[in-house]
């Protein structure tokens, strides 16, 4: 039952803080107006993140002599203010990673992707994913990593409180939760507070067949919503969970388990990684998500690359450069050296027998997304990250109802 996978142990630093580690555009400014100079600037995942990106530059330019790529990584916290800052100089990257597009697209400052993309590399991203990626009809964003949750459960704990197997229904998560509760450990581990409200909701929302809506709509007080978050109180209220999970942030919960403290979490790819490294002797499982009917679903969350329109002089080596990276063998390695799933089928394929990685990769054409093309989403998020942990104390209509209520006036 032990995973014994090593997914990059460098990618350990995503799940908790990051370290900030970043260099110029180019120092001098050399590369300003040159269409054989790209700027490419990119988040920190992990304390590894700037020198695999140096390795995949230093090969691009190696195959494609007469381009250069001048790389600027930031901490995810720095990252959207630097992005603003560089595109109100009107010195935007020629490449970005991030999160949200839809701004950038309203405002036509996007290539299409099919502008700066090959279609034998379009075509290979899970549909899923590519989907997600769709503004107006439009594909902008080239998904980049994936992650998806799964349940992570300590064997040691369900043995010692007789629980047979990992659950796959809601109410054989509450049975088991109840058992490992009555031993003194808590049995499942909620996180509700300011770091990832939003992402523990939607697992349950997406589990009993809801969501948070569309581009065009936010839902959040759905009946499919409004019975999940009612389900997730009964665990608060009958005393499975650990204590006050309004104020419970996932990154130290997740230590918690990993330290074989919470029988039950759901947690990332990486935390395969992380237990690896820091409790290697932990006799634990991974599993899909357990929901109402007992057919899997999950959260899913993509970063993307984005090509912003400086100088169409640069769309050739915009184009070759995104060929290049999302080629099967350069793409795979970037991917499992952080830590992350891929969002192309042919690297779902060549990580296949990763048997740790299996529920992942299993969930990964049917999960749910936040609906970040959305104007509104921005401050769904917020108020899911600042309103949902009252769960504990409020009925589930009132809580979402609040958070509709700031949806709607967003």
């Amino acid at each position: 039952m032990k995973s014994k996978v090593r997914i990059g142990l460098v990618a350990l630093a995503a799940t908790g803080a990051l370290a900030v580690s970043s260099c110029g555009f180019g120092g001098d400014g050399s590369g300003e107006g040159d269409a054989s100079s790209l700027d490419l600037l990119v988040p920190s995942y992990s304390d590894g993140t700037k020198a695999l990106w140096e390795g995949v530059i230093e090969d691009f330019e190696a195959a494609n002599e007469g381009i250069t790529v001048n790389l600027q990584v930031e901490s995810w916290e720095n990252l959207e203010s630097v992005l603003q800052t560089k595109i109100q100089a009107g010195e935007a990257p020629d490449i970005y990673n991030g999160g949200a597009f839809s701004a950038f697209a309203d405002e036509g400052l996007l290539y299409p992707a099919e502008d700066v993309a090959s279609e034998e590399t379009l075509s290979d991203f899970q549909e899923s994913f590519a989907e997600n990626e769709v503004l107006d009809g439009t594909q902008y964003g080239l998904p980049l990593i994936a992650s998806v949750r799964a349940l992570f459960y300590n064997q040691d704990l369900f043995d010692a409180a007789g629980v047979a197997a990992p659950p796959t229904t809601w109410d054989e998560l509450y049975a088991a939760a109840k058992k490992i509760s009555d031993t003194g450990t808590p049995g499942y581990g909620m996180p509700l507070g300011s770091e990832e409200a939003q992402g523990e909701s939607l697992i349950w929302f997406a589990g009993n067949g809801g969501s948070f809506g569309s581009e065009t709509e936010i839902t959040v007080n759905s009946p499919e919503n409004l019975e999940a978050a009612e389900f997730m109180k009964k665990m608060i209220s009958d005393g499975v969970t650990q204590p006050d999970p309004g104020a419970t942030q996932r990154t130290p919960m997740i230590n918690v388990f990993a330290q074989g403290q919470i029988g039950m979490v759901y947690a990332l790819p990486q935390t395969v990684g992380q237990i690896e490294e820091e409790n290697p002797e932990l006799n634990y499982g991974v599993t899909t998500v357990p929901t109402r009917s007992g057919e899997p679903a999950t959260l899913g969350v993509a970063d993307r690359l984005m090509a912003f329109k400086n100088d169409e002089d640069k769309q050739e080596a915009i184009t070759a450069f995104m060929d290049f990276f999302y080629a099967e063998d350069n793409y795979v390695d970037w991917v499992q050296t952080e830590g992350f799933l891929p969002t192309t089928k042919s690297g779902s394929e060549a990580m296949a027998s990763n048997e740790d990685l299996a529920p992942f990769l299993d969930m990964l054409p049917t999960a749910e997304f936040y609906p970040t093309t959305n104007p509104a989403w921005n401050s769904t998020d917020g108020a899911f990250k600042s309103l949902m942990g009252q769960l504990e104390d409020q009925d589930a209509k009132t809580v979402l109802d609040q958070i509709q209520s700031k949806a709607d006036a967003a």
